[in-house]
């Protein structure tokens, strides 16, 4: 199955990246491909600015996921997308951040190829690109950060089984993604692989929204500063010594 953006008579689904949250991060194309869908299938990360694209008379369909509380499970999505596709729609996937960076962009694609649906990929700025940007530091340093972890703290069956070994390696920045719920764990066995409980953290919470905030903490501080903050998702845990760099 070629994945391809022409239009052909049949239907499509683009699976589009809406950015972290800031409508001047989403790309050229993703906007082109909004405006001009017949359908758009869109998640709860995906920001007001993004949406006030869709033309009125396209079809909007709100599958949103949180920690819980699923409007469609993921199957679902998948047939519906593929219902859409089989219709001879047009379909935009419009997902926070880049579908494929823990935004279950990998199962939808093997299913609408399943199904012979021609499907095309447009990325997005992922959540720890824009929390870099909005706060001022880097995710890989030549000094402090030769490497980058992106990580989720909610795996599929419901646990937080990593390997803390690999992620508490020195000269290196993990980004955990849905790590709230298990923040304590996160904390704990990191520190248990050897990670120092003074290496800076911190909480980033909505990310290049106007809303946007950073909670400063320490590997060993987070489930207190998350606590103490009353801190919810989405937020991001950045770990390492890069955000000593920030300039804000």
């Amino acid at each position: 199955m070629m994945i391809r953006e022409e239009r052909t008579n049949a239907g499509r689904v683009d699976l589009v990246g809406a950015g972290p949250g800031d409508p001047g991060l989403m790309t050229l194309k993703a906007a082109r491909l909004i405006r001009s869908a017949d359908v758009v299938v869109y998640d709860n990360l995906v920001g007001e600015g993004i949406l006030d694209l869709i033309p009125p008379e396209t079809e909007r369909i709100y599958v949103g996921k949180a920690a819980g509380n699923h409007t469609l499970p993921q199957e679902k999505i998948c047939e519906l997308l593929i219902e859409k596709a089989e219709e001879g729609k047009r379909v935009v996937r419009l997902k926070g951040g880049d579908p494929f960076v823990f935004g279950r962009g990998g199962e939808e694609i093997d299913a609408l190829m399943d199904a012979g649906i021609d499907v095309g990929i447009v990325p997005g700025v992922t959540a720890a690109l824009g929390a870099a940007a909005s706060f001022g530091f880097p995710l890989t340093h030549r000094d402090y950060a030769q490497s980058c972890v992106f990580v989720t703290g909610h795996l599929k069956d419901n646990t937080i089984d990593l390997n803390w070994p690999a992620l508490a390696q020195p000269g290196q920045t993990v980004v955990i993604y849905m790590g709230i719920i298990g923040i304590e764990i996160i904390s704990a066995r990191l520190c248990e692989a050897g990670l120092p409980g003074d290496t800076p953290a911190a909480l980033i919470y909505r990310a290049t929204c106007a809303d946007q905030r950073i909670f400063p903490a320490t590997l060993a501080t987070l489930p207190e500063t998350a606590r103490d903050n009353r801190v919810k998702s989405p937020t991001l845990i950045v770990i390492g010594h890069v955000l000593k760099l920030s300039v804000l």
